[in-house]
């Protein structure tokens, strides 16, 4: 009876332990989108908004996948890190510094390209915060400013973001 009562312990110990283990939430940092607006009229007040707008449509598309945690980075360290325009986006290790202190396990990098005013593309850097080092580019074109053609790039791209962590899951 004991030896019964021990077995179903440890086995229901393993259980829970395995299960924690399983649905260990994934942290991840979110950048601020830079717009990199190369047009004839760069950096309108509406391409600005849109551009702003990239990081909570995609914070909330991953909070839906209810797989990860959104970290956030304070703006001041933020400013600290990034020197200008593209420099989180390029210096990968210097992002991955900045996502291992608040904890993140992985950090996207974002960037809004527009070369021109009928399309334009987001482009998302997967940074692995342990080994800093930049795992995959991902890029979506945009064709159109529309509310709806931002809220489909978003998610396309999420779908992406989501199949690399889980393809370069250590």
């Amino acid at each position: 009876m004991n030896l019964k009562k021990i077995s179903l312990g440890t086995a229901l110990f393993f259980g829970i332990a395995f299960n924690v283990v399983a649905t260990e939430i994934t942290r991840i940092a979110v950048f601020d989108f830079e717009l990199n607006d190369i047009t004839s009229l760069p950096n309108t007040p509406d391409e600005i908004i849109r551009t702003a707008s990239f990081k909570p449509l995609l914070e909330s598309a991953i909070k839906n996948l209810d797989e990860y945690e959104i970290i956030q980075i304070s703006t001041k360290d933020y400013a600290l890190e990034n020197a200008g325009l593209g420099y989180l986006y390029k210096f990968h290790d210097i992002a991955a510094s900045l996502g291992e202190k608040v904890g993140a396990k992985w950090v996207i990098v974002g960037q809004h390209s527009k070369p021109s005013f009928l399309y334009s593309y987001i482009m998302v850097n997967l940074v692995n915060v342990k080994t800093k080092s930049l795992v995959a580019r991902y890029e979506i074109e945009l064709k159109g400013s529309h509310r709806k053609v931002t809220e489909r790039g978003i998610k396309a791209i999420t779908k992406k973001i989501k199949n690399g962590i889980e393809r370069y899951k250590p």
